[in-house]
């Protein structure tokens, strides 16, 4: 996720009228804040982070409060609070002050594009508010629908009724829910999720859906996102050097998506494909240095400038170059590799040789030549290899990768320096 929280969440689902709870920014003044909590008796102050962070909650990261003092004192606790989830550290700059919404249902709502069924799914429970997969599997829905038709509201009621969702919530939700792929299909987003959406009742006892919290994705190469007028600055939060510069080279054509999982790894994994770069960043776990996905298709000068860049930054401390992805339909392997195999010769050639063992696994158009052209690059330059066809299990390329990587340490590196001709290298 990219962007979180109901600051920018609100203004975003302001486009297809959604329902949203009221929420003041950073720059509220007291006598707004305390007007909130008059009218509404209760308010929620969240620290405002840039980038999906999730368990803010569990963290005790969001703050309540009834009267003004309190709000106050919530606000100073949390304006810089620092949160990490996992590999994901995020420093919060600012609160957001956000209406505490009454109710007896909640919701939990997500459009994604799933590879599984290679279509947008939406996935919605009645029992909202807490984490999805403490659910049992009962009460939940995952829906493929078809993209040009788009979510159609008999697609939401047959969801809610399969999961025995309470009739009185059927009708609001079957009115409003459909509204959310106009707003991810229309402003570039992979991703949507509102947890929780609160049903309020109204003075007629009628239920309306209110989006108490909001995270979203967004495929930056889509010009579609450009129509939000979204700030550049929700896109570069504490992000390093070498993921601004990779950014730097987006196109029309080819995918640079990066993200550093570990600055102390050893495994160095340029990979194409987002089914491919899950699995390699689950199994790899802490050795791998990268996240990424640099498919699609990306001409030879970019894939040079992009592998020119991971090498400059961390091709000194990679004990395995793992070049990995899937069987591709388009995407030219002979330009990806020519490109990636004379960015480490002009790597080698104004930097020195480095101790590397080269672990390649790909499929799709131009293969074998891709192949040809790789091997006499490593060749050339001394570094031992081995390469994988598109008939290999991607699983078992990567764990091999893995043993690689444990054989280096264990003293393979000094055994390819040696051969390079350089002093014993720390593992």
């Amino acid at each position: 996720m990219q962007l979180n929280g109901m600051l920018y969440g609100s203004r975003l689902l302001g486009h297809v009228d959604f329902p949203v709870s009221e929420v003041l920014g950073p720059d509220a003044g007291e006598d707004a804040i305390q007007d909130l909590i008059a009218r509404h008796g209760l308010i929620f102050v969240k620290p405002v982070f840039r980038g999906g962070v999730g368990k803010k909650g569990k963290a005790g990261l969001i703050g309540t409060a009834r009267d003004l003092k309190t709000a106050l004192a919530e606000k100073e606790r949390l304006y810089f609070a620092e949160h990490r989830h996992g590999n994901a550290f995020a420093k919060a700059n600012g609160v957001t002050f956000e209406a505490g919404i009454p109710a007896e249902h909640e919701v939990y709502f997500a459009i994604t594009d799933d590879t599984h069924f290679r279509a947008p799914t939406m996935t919605l429970t009645h029992r909202g508010g807490v984490d999805i997969e403490d659910l049992d599997k009962s009460d939940i829905a995952t829906v493929p629908f078809e993209a040009l038709t788009g979510l159609k509201a008999f697609v939401v009621a047959n969801a809610l009724t399969d999961i025995g969702a309470p009739r009185e919530i059927i009708s609001p939700l079957v009115q409003h829910l459909p509204k959310l792929w106009e707003l991810m299909h229309h402003y570039g987003m992979t991703t949507l999720e509102l947890n929780p959406i609160r049903m309020r009742p109204g003075r007629d006892g009628r239920l309306t859906p209110v989006a108490c919290d909001f995270k979203c994705g967004f495929d930056r190469d889509d010009p579609r996102v450009g129509r939000l007028g979204l700030p550049d600055q929700l896109f570069a939060a504490d992000i390093s050097a070498f993921e601004q510069e990779v950014n730097q080279l987006r196109t029309h054509q080819g995918q640079s998506d990066v993200f550093v999982i570990n600055e102390s790894g050893t495994i160095l994994a340029p990979t194409f494909g987002g089914g491919a770069n899950s699995l390699v960043t689950e199994v790899l776990g802490e050795a791998a240095i990268i996240s990424s996905d640099f498919g699609g298709n990306p001409p030879y000068e970019k894939m040079k400038a992009v592998a020119s860049i991971c090498y400059r930054h961390f091709l000194a401390q990679t004990n395995v170059l793992f070049i990995i992805g899937g069987k591709s339909n388009n995407t030219d392997i002979l330009e990806t590799f020519r490109g990636m195999g004379d960015a480490l010769r002009e790597y080698f050639a104004a930097h020195g040789p480095t101790p590397l063992y080269v672990v390649v696994g790909r499929g799709g158009p131009n293969l074998v030549r891709g192949m040809g052209n790789l091997a006499e690059t490593l060749e050339s330059l001394g570094l031992p290899y081995r390469f994988f066809g598109f008939d290999s299990a991607i699983s078992e390329v990567v764990n091999y990768a893995k043993r690689v990587d444990t054989w280096m340490r264990a003293g393979g590196r000094d055994e390819i320096a040696a051969t390079l001709g350089l002093k014993a290298a720390a593992a």
